[in-house]
C-alpha cells in the first residue's frame, strides 16, 4: 500500500473516533492528545515507506510546518474568543493582565537565561528558545478553557486560562523579532530602539486596533444583515442561523488576519480581538454559538492531523539532539518557571489561592511553540537549531502527558473547594435572557 492510501485511512480512522475518544479518554491516564500523538509515533516508525517530518534536516518541513501551525493557533483563537462571555473593562479582565504583563516576560528571561547558561546556547537562539515556550496554548487547552458562548457559567479559573492563551500567542512574536534581530548582534545600539518602537508599540497597537475593527464591522454585517433579510421583512422577528453563518465568522477573522499583518501589525492579537469584539454585539444571539461551533469543528479536524504529524517529528529524530540538560530546562519550565511566574502574577488578583496555584500551574505549551520556533527558523539564521528543537519538542510532549493526565482532576479539585470564582462581587456576564431565548429560532440543518 502506498504511504499515500496509508495516511488517509489513518487520518480518516482519527477522524471518526476522535470526538467519543475524547470524552471517553478526558480523565484517563492516556488523555485523547496524548494516543494520537503516540499513534503518529508509532506509525511514522514503522517500515511503511512514510515521509520523514523534521523540520531541522528539511526546510520545506520548516516551512509547512508554520503553517499549518499558523492556521490552527489562528481557529483556536477565534474559537476562545468567540466562547468568552465576559464583557471587555479593566474590572472584569483584572486578573488577566499580570499573567500578561509580568508573568510572561518573567518566563521569557528566566528561560532565555536558562538557554545561554544550561544549554550554551549563542544569545539570539536563547531569545528564540524563550519566547517559543512562554506562551500558552490555546490549541491543547481546550480542557481548561471557557464553554461555548451562552454557557453563562460562572468560572474565573477558566476564564483567566482562556483570555491569557487567547492574548500570550500574539504577544510572543516582540520577543521573536528580537532573536530575529539579535543574530549576529555583540551588542546594544540602534537597532533595538527600531524593534521596540516597530515590534513591540506599532505591531501590538496594530494588531488590537485592527481586530477591533474588523470585529466591529463584522458584527454589523452580520446583524444588519439579518435585520434587513426576508425573514424580518415578513414581520418574524426571530432569528434564523444555520452553519453556513460560520463560514463569515472564519472568513472576517481570517481578514483581521491578514489585514494586520499587511499593516504590520500582529495577525494573531488581531483574531481574537476581533472574536472578542464581534461577541459583544448582540450577546444573546444564538449566531455566536453557532459559529463557535462552526471554527471549534475546523479547530479539532486541524489538531487531529498536527497531533499525528507531531508524533511523526517524535519518529523522525527531532529529539535526537536532546541532551539532560535541555530536558531538565522543559521540566523546570512546567514545574518551577511557569508555577512561580504565575503565582507571582496573580498575587494580588481575588481568586482564591487555589485558583491561583491552578492558574499557575496550567501553562499548557503546545503548537504555539512550534510555530514560533518555525518561524525564527525560516526567517532568521539561528545556530544549534536541532538543540532548539529538541527542547521545544521534549517540552511539549512533556506538557501534554503531565497536563493532559492533571488538568481535569485540578479544575475538578478547585471546583469543588469553590476555588475557581473571584471573592467579593462577581463579574458581568453576556447572558441569554429568557425573554431572548423565546425568540430563537435555528434552522434545522445547524449544529449545535
Amino acid at each position: 500500500m502506498e504511504p499515500r492510501i496509508f495516511l488517509f485511512v489513518l487520518f480518516g480512522l482519527a477522524l471518526t473516533l476522535a470526538v467519543a475518544l475524547e470524552k471517553r479518554l478526558a480523565r484517563s491516564l492516556l488523555p485523547m492528545p496524548v494516543l494520537y500523538v503516540g499513534v503518529g509515533f508509532a506509525v511514522f516508525s514503522l517500515p511503511l515507506g512514510m515521509p520523514h517530518l523534521n523540520p531541522v534536516a528539511d526546510s520545506l518541513d520548516a516551512l509547512t510546518v508554520e503553517y499549518v501551525t499558523e492556521f490552527i493557533v489562528i481557529a483556536s483563537l477565534a474559537a476562545a474568543g468567540i466562547a468568552i462571555d465576559r464583557p471587555v473593562n479593566w474590572r472584569n479582565w483584572r486578573q488577566i493582565w499580570p499573567l500578561l504583563l509580568f508573568a510572561m516576560p518573567l518566563t521569557i528571561i528566566l528561560v532565555s537565561l536558562l538557554g545561554w547558561w544550561a544549554l550554551g546556547l549563542a544569545p539570539a537562539s536563547a531569545i528564540l528558545l524563550g519566547a517559543a515556550l512562554a506562551p500558552t496554548d490555546p490549541v491543547l487547552a481546550r480542557s481548561v478553557q471557557v464553554g461555548p458562548p451562552g454557557d453563562n457559567e460562572r468560572h474565573d479559573l477558566r476564564f483567566s486560562l482562556t483570555a491569557e492563551a487567547g492574548l500570550n500567542d500574539g504577544l510572543a512574536f516582540p520577543f521573536t523579532y528580537l532573536a530575529i534581530a539579535a543574530v549576529g548582534m555583540a551588542s546594544l545600539g540602534g537597532w533595538t530602539i527600531e524593534w521596540f518602537a516597530l515590534d513591540f508599540v506599532w505591531r501590538i497597537a496594530a494588531g488590537i486596533g485592527m481586530g477591533y475593527l474588523v470585529g466591529r464591522a463584522g458584527s454589523w454585517y452580520v446583524f444588519e444583515r439579518e435585520v434587513d433579510g426576508p425573514a424580518k421583512q415578513d414581520g418574524d422577528q426571530s432569528e434564523v442561523y444555520s452553519t453556513s453563518e460560520g463560514l463569515i465568522v472564519l472568513g472576517t477573522l481570517l481578514l483581521a488576519y491578514g489585514l494586520a499583518e499587511m499593516v504590520e501589525g500582529y495577525g494573531f492579537i488581531a483574531v481574537f480581538v476581533g472574536a472578542v469584539t464581534a461577541r459583544q454585539r448582540e450577546n444573546a444571539s444564538r449566531y455566536h454559538k453557532i459559529s463557535h461551533h462552526f471554527i471549534d469543528q475546523i479547530e479539532k479536524i486541524v489538531l487531529v492531523a498536527v497531533l499525528l504529524a507531531f508524533g511523526g517529528m517524535l519518529a523522525s529524530g527531532v529529539l535526537d539532539a536532546l541532551t539532560w540538560p535541555a530536558a531538565l530546562t522543559g521540566l523546570a519550565l512546567i514545574f518551577v518557571i511557569r508555577p512561580l511566574s504565575g503565582l507571582m502574577a496573580e498575587w494580588f488578583t481575588p481568586l482564591p489561592w487555589r485558583g491561583k496555584a491552578a492558574v499557575a500551574f496550567l501553562g499548557i505549551r503546545g503548537m504555539g511553540s512550534i510555530y514560533y520556533l518555525a518561524y525564527g527558523q525560516n526567517h532568521g539564521t539561528f545556530e544549534q537549531l536541532d538543540l532548539l528543537w529538541a527542547t521545544v519538542s521534549f517540552t511539549i510532549l512533556a506538557s501534554i502527558l503531565i497536563h493532559g493526565v492533571t488538568a481535569g482532576r485540578i479544575i475538578e479539585y478547585v471546583e469543588r473547594r469553590k476555588g475557581h470564582i473571584h471573592k467579593g462581587e462577581g463579574e458581568e456576564m453576556l447572558s441569554l435572557s429568557p425573554d431572548n431565548r423565546e425568540n430563537i429560532r435555528v434552522d434545522p440543518d445547524a449544529c449545535d
